[in-house]
C-alpha cells in the first residue's frame, strides 16, 4: 500500500509536469500571442505566475512526500 501511495505521487508530479509544459508550450506556439505579450511587457508576468505556481505545487508535493515518510516510519516501527 505504501509503494502505491509513493507511486501516486510520483505520477501527479509526473502529470503536473507534463501539464505544465504543455500549457505553456501551446501558449508561445502561436507568434502573434507572444509578440503582442512581449509589447505589453507582460511575458515577464506570465512566466512569473507560472514559476510561482510551479514552486508552489513542487513545494507542496514535497510536504506530502515527508508526511508519506514519516507514515511509512511510523508503520513499519510497530
Amino acid at each position: 500500500m505504501i509503494n502505491n501511495l509513493k507511486f501516486a505521487v510520483k505520477m501527479k508530479i509526473s502529470l503536473l509536469f507534463l501539464i505544465l509544459i504543455s500549457t505553456v508550450g501551446d501558449v508561445f506556439a502561436n507568434e502573434s500571442i507572444h509578440a503582442i505579450m512581449r509589447q505589453n511587457g507582460k511575458i515577464n508576468v506570465v512566466f512569473g505566475v507560472i514559476l510561482i505556481v510551479f514552486i508552489g505545487l513542487v513545494v507542496y508535493l514535497i510536504q506530502i512526500d515527508k508526511k508519506i515518510k514519516k507514515l511509512e516510519n511510523k508503520i513499519n516501527h510497530e
